[in-house]
């Protein structure tokens, strides 16, 4: 019979929990993460445990430990994912830490491509607002994204038409101006080579290999709220995933 899965172990729950809030830019480059005594008293967990947390988080490429100082964010280039950004957002009201910035190249109605249409419910040929952004920090162009939202959003939620930026980020203006809550995403991957129009957004040689991601926000109905469509350069991508062994 199937059986529940047992929580995960303590130390991989302070590890995923201090993870976050460097991905979210609440922890950047060259802050001290808490140390073992630290966490052992605010998690209420063993020194071991909480050292067996960062050492996790040393693997995982994270943070470094400076002999007789302490354990550092490490000087990290690295793209947040929906679930960062969202955190972020909710937490502090803007979605991108500081430094980072998008540029809307293009915002309105457009026929939705196909893959766009099934993603949000709309017959083939439909019409959607798309909202077309580079993001950059001071490297430059980090990640391309197109995000596609149903006619019932699009009419609601009237800055989803202009190229201003919208701060909080496009899910939590929705939200606001429709009611509509998010409740889960899904997000699906592949590789592919990059291109031209993306070569030239994202700075890259032609030939390039990228990443796409394509992400879809379900309300608490579990009707599309927003589909997103995003690339990723090279060196950049990450997977990760945590599972039992049996």
């Amino acid at each position: 019979m199937p059986q529940i899965e047992e929580a995960q172990p303590k130390y991989l729950q302070i590890a995923h929990y201090i993870r976050d809030q460097i991905l979210r830019g609440d922890l950047r480059p060259g802050d001290e993460v808490p140390s073992e005594r630290q966490l052992a008293a605010d998690w209420n967990v063993s020194r071991p445990t909480a050292a067996r947390s960062l050492q996790a988080l040393a693997h995982q490429g994270l943070v470094e430990k400076r002999q007789g100082s302490g354990t550092y964010v490490r000087n990290l280039e690295v793209n947040r994912r929906a679930r960062e950004l969202y955190g972020r957002a909710r937490q502090t009201g803007k979605i991108y830490t500081p430094g980072e910035y998008a540029v809307i190249t293009s915002a309105g109605w457009l026929d939705a491509p196909d893959h766009v249409a099934e993603a949000l419910n709309l017959a083939k040929g439909g019409q959607a607002v798309h909202r077309r952004r580079v993001t950059n920090n001071e490297n430059g162009p980090i990640t391309l994204s197109t995000s596609w939202f149903p006619p019932d959003v699009g009419q609601r939620a009237p800055r989803l038409l202009d190229p201003e930026r919208i701060r909080e980020g496009t899910l939590m203006y929705v939200e606001k101006a429709t009611g509509r809550q998010g409740s889960y995403a899904e997000d699906r991957m592949c590789a592919r080579l990059v291109t031209e129009e993306e070569a030239t957004d994202l700075e890259l040689e032609s030939g390039s290999a990228v990443l796409i991601v394509h992400h879809v926000v379900y309300d608490l109905q579990d009707r599309p709220l927003e589909f997103a469509e995003a690339t990723y350069p090279p060196g950049r991508w990450i997977f990760e995933k945590g599972y039992p062994i049996t």
